[in-house]
């Protein structure tokens, strides 16, 4: 068995020599070469009397490292029972912890661990262990587009939260009603409502005192959870928003106990310092809090589940000429499929007989239904218009255009953005700190009052307020709208960080064809040197460009098509990137390009450079053929500019982001283009290869750069840009390859990305001041702070009031994306 081991840490030959040594001794191994300059060890060895994770540890213990490429798995683990941002550290902490883990990122919006592992040396059911050792249920992992069991979860969860509340409200109601009435001046006003004789504190302490603990009963079972998630995580040093509220209550309620024992006692002055409406109440607040949270959060996720709806659930298959109806899942590649007028195309597929017109629109943007015939691409979800069509399945699952649109929102939606970093390292020591703010606070009101149901209302109220959930909800929430609306627009970004970047992006490149153009060019002019022929002219350079794959080659074959030209043979075709072709006919030597492959075989253009030079004014592409050593002609090509293209140049002007062409045209034809459209600089004659050393230049110059293209030659533009923008009518390397995928060929959707992501961002920091500034002033004013000044003290149900309004507000302000427009002017 022969392996190759990349080997890390080696600094001379003299390391080489040593790791030949060391594995060299090993039993059953038949040779071990070091490569020093490559830094790889190749090996052979027996299989019968070693394996390859000793060698690997024997290369550990001589004292270097074994680098070697790892085969990732990966899933997005749905779980339940988080509450705060604190809940999403301690998971990912739990996982982390787990050997093989490679990365690891929870979202507690999504309420999602997105995982990748070494499958060597994990499994996912051990993840699946810790994320249930640390108290939360991993879910079973959804299949890509399983929009139903994820709803009706949600649904669930809901409904349990609504029931709860409901439950907590109808206890929680009258046992504040019992506490407030007798006892506080200030809702004296409610005497005239009617009220046991036989429970006034005065007259009866301890009938009343048994009373409340009646109605506070029923609310601590069903906040049940609040403790048994709280304290375990208290207990193993991970606290979180459950344990402060759990804290707080059981104080709370083992205080109020404490009294009633001592009203059984004779002390009937105890009947005072009962808190167990502040418990009930504040229960019965969060759990209206987390309700209305639940609510929202599926709002945010509004637009995937519109996407997961656009899929049918079942599929005609042609079996045995019979037709059988089954379920969407079933269906395999290379299976015929049926499907009448008006019906979905439930896969993805090639036509194999009937033509129809189908509507695309949820793909491309484009209203109007695309002719169909056999041969052509149909695409899962797009509507059948009016003709029966067979088409055989080619992609089916996850692996369908609409799955991978799917895929990408979700897992834009799962990421976190950099800006989140803060409000992150924030929540892993929030919840500790504000318990330690809570004993200080309350045990130095103790000592300046000598009161300890003053003490506990200042612990309790502390407790209460705080609120991790409003800093872990600020970023993701804004995240999973901005990306959902993005996705209604066309526009997919591949993350959070994508989104992030793009606002502040200052230049955008825009490649020229089929960007700014349509990216069908077709022949405008053939321009003949003396004594040479048309159409022999248009026939060998035709005949010569068959071969190859450029969008201009096409167009001059099109056109000997068109004219019906027979093409010659060809011998010698050679490709000569970014500057033409060369090619032998019938014994003559041919070169077809650019002008600068004309400099550099210095051929002379003669009585026809007049002619090049309004060709290229014209924002023409001439095409010089040379045949034999001499210049036979001119055949211009020209790309009809996108009717977009000029307005979306505007709006981006408007904007204040400089734009720039690049393209590999000669200066005189980029810059009439360009003209065309209001671009001012222009990139022209640059080599496919050099295209991302031209991003790399602008970038030089403290630019923030987007690089906007669709083909294979703009990938490395692409990924050297700070945000690669792919329009959707482009290769799957441009689209692989890019930040941001434009579904449609409209480039008014490059402004309105760079819109959206700003106005998300901007939505992201107003959610994170309204966090931070909620904690920072909540926390000081129910530690006291106003009181000390002679101010009032903030009650506990207040501060529960307080805390579940914070997370609603910052969902709330977060939904306010939905009513995101792109502005035209």
């Amino acid at each position: 068995m022969k392996e190759t081991v990349a080997i890390g840490g080696m600094t001379c030959a003299a390391c080489a020599k040593r790791i030949e040594k060391a594995v060299g001794r090993l039993q059953g191994i038949a040779s071990a070469t070091v490569n020093f300059a490559t830094e790889k060890l190749s090996v052979e060895y027996d299989e019968q009397q070693i394996v390859m994770e000793a060698i690997e540890k024997k290369i550990v213990d001589v004292g270097y490292n074994v680098l070697r490429e790892v085969t990732k798995s990966g899933a997005t683990i749905p779980i339940g029972g988080m509450t705060c941002a604190a809940c999403a550290k301690r998971i990912e902490k739990a996982i982390g912890k787990v050997g093989g883990v490679l990365s690891v990122s929870v979202n507690v919006a999504t309420e999602k661990a997105t995982v990748s592992w070494d499958p060597r040396v994990a499994k996912l059911s051990a993840i699946r262990n810790a994320i249930e050792e640390a108290g939360y249920q991993a879910l079973t992992p959804e299949k890509s587009g399983a929009v139903d069991e994820d709803r009706l979860r949600k649904e669930r969860e809901i409904r349990t939260l609504k029931i709860k509340f409901v439950v907590a409200a109808i206890f929680g109601v009258p046992l504040l009603y019992l506490a407030m009435v007798p006892m506080d001046p200030i809702v004296q006003w409610l005497w005239w409502l009617p009220f046991p004789s036989i429970l006034r504190p005065m007259n009866y302490p301890l009938n009343y005192a048994l009373a409340e603990i009646v109605l506070v009963l029923p609310i601590l079972v069903v906040g049940y959870r609040f403790y048994t998630v709280g304290f375990r995580a208290f207990f193993q040093g991970s606290p979180n928003m459950d344990s402060l509220i759990a804290i707080g209550t059981s104080a709370a309620v083992i205080y109020s106990f404490y009294s009633t024992w001592q009203i059984t006692t004779g002390d009937f002055a105890a009947v005072d310092r009962m808190y167990f409406e502040s418990a009930g109440v504040i229960i019965a607040l969060i759990l209206l809090g987390k309700t209305l949270e639940a609510i929202s959060k599926g709002k945010t996720s509004e637009a995937i589940k519109k996407l997961m709806g656009l899929a049918p659930k079942t599929a005609i298959v042609i079996q045995d000429g019979k037709e059988i109806e089954i379920p969407i899942d079933e269906v395999e590649i290379g299976q015929v499929l049926l499907v009448r007028p008006g019906g979905k195309i439930p896969v993805d597929g090639v036509i194999t007989e009937g033509h129809s017109a189908v509507d695309e629109s949820m793909l491309t943007g484009e209203s109007i239904p695309l002719d169909k015939k056999a041969g052509d691409r149909v695409y899962a979800a797009t509507i059948n218009k009016n003709g029966v069509i067979r088409f055989e399945a080619t992609k089916v699952g996850s692996d369908t255009a609409l799955a991978q649109i799917i895929k990408m929102v979700e897992d834009a939606q799962g990421s976190k953005a950099p800006i989140a970093q803060l409000a992150d390292v924030v929540a892993g020591y929030f919840v500790p700190a504000v318990c330690v703010i809570a004993v200080v606070a309350a045990a130095a009101w103790y000592w300046g009052t000598l009161s300890v149901p003053f003490a506990l209302t200042i612990f309790i109220s502390i407790l209460i307020i705080a609120c991790p959930c409003a800093l872990g909800l600020a970023t993701p929430t804004a995240i999973m709208v901005g990306t959902g609306k993005g996705a209604e627009y066309g526009i997919l970004f591949k993350g959070g960080e994508a989104l992030e970047t793009t606002h502040r992006i200052d230049t955008i490149v825009f490649d020229k064809t089929g960007t700014i153009t349509e990216g069908k060019p077709e022949v405008t002019d053939v321009v003949t040197a003396q004594g040479t022929d048309r159409a022999r002219l248009l026939r060998l350079t035709a005949s010569a460009e068959k071969g190859s794959e450029h969008p201009l080659a096409s167009a001059i074959v099109r056109r000997a098509e068109e004219e019906k030209l027979e093409f010659l043979g060809v011998e010698n075709f050679q490709a000569l990137t970014g500057l033409g072709i060369e090619a032998t006919i019938e014994g003559s030597h041919i070169f077809i390009g650019n002008r600068k492959l004309m400099t550099e075989k210095g051929v002379s253009f003669g009585d026809l450079e007049g002619e090049s030079d309004r060709l290229a004014e014209e924002g023409k592409t001439p095409m010089y053929a040379v045949v034999d050593g001499k210049l036979a002609g001119i055949v211009a090509v020209a790309d009809v500019v996108k009717k977009s293209s000029a307005e979306a140049i505007r709006v981006l002007r408007e904007m204040g982001i400089s734009v720039a062409m690049i393209t590999g045209d000669n200066v005189r034809t980029a810059a009439a283009i360009a003209g065309q459209v209001g671009i001012d600089r222009v990139l022209a004659e640059v080599l496919p290869q050099d295209k991302s050393n031209e991003v790399k230049k602008l970038q030089a110059e403290g630019r923030r750069v987007a690089m906007v293209g669709d083909g294979i030659n703009d990938a490395p533009a692409l990924v050297q840009a700070d945000v690669g923008i792919s329009i959707g009518s482009g290769t799957d390397v441009a689209m692989e390859s890019a930040d941001i995928v434009l579904m449609r060929s409209d480039l008014m959707d490059v402004p309105t990305a760079i819109q959206l992501s700003r106005s998300t961002i901007r939505n992201i920091r107003q959610n994170l001041f309204w966090a931070f500034a909620y904690n920072t002033a909540g926390i000081p004013v129910a530690a006291g702070l106003l009181h000390l000044f002679g101010g009032p003290l903030l009650n506990p149900i207040l501060a529960a009031a307080a805390m579940s309004l914070s997370s609603v507000s910052v969902l709330s302000n977060a939904l306010r994306l939905k009513r995101f427009r792109p502005q035209r002017s």
